[in-house]
């Protein structure tokens, strides 16, 4: 935890590098460690945001550490500078999970 789920309606050509620039972001934003994002990438989809422009959906999880006022332009700047996607054609779903709702090395968090 975090965990970044970024489906997309672009085709990404260096998804590995995406997915590491991000997980970078979302650790900064979190302040926790990079070793902790899980990144999930569906590049290509088929979406629809008012037109068939290009668009973008993420959701960000994480225990604690989200202050979604505080990120959400960081992160769709970023969105709109590496996939070219008008920072009008992107949303974001901010979730803080309960320790207790969250399991990693086959034992919750809290």
């Amino acid at each position: 935890m975090p965990y970044i789920n970024i489906s997309t309606s672009s085709k990404i050509e260096d998804k590995k590098k995406l997915l590491e620039e991000i997980s970078t972001l979302i650790s900064s934003l979190t302040n926790k460690s990079k070793r902790f994002v899980m990144a999930k990438l569906d590049d290509n989809c088929e979406m629809y945001f008012d037109d068939e422009g290009p668009c973008c959906f993420l959701e960000i999880k994480s225990i604690g550490s989200l202050i979604p006022s505080d990120m959400a332009n960081q992160i769709s700047d970023f969105v709109s500078d590496k996939l070219g996607i008008p920072i009008d054609k992107i949303y974001i779903s901010f979730e803080d999970v309960s320790a207790s709702m969250w399991a990693w090395n086959g034992r919750t968090f809290g």
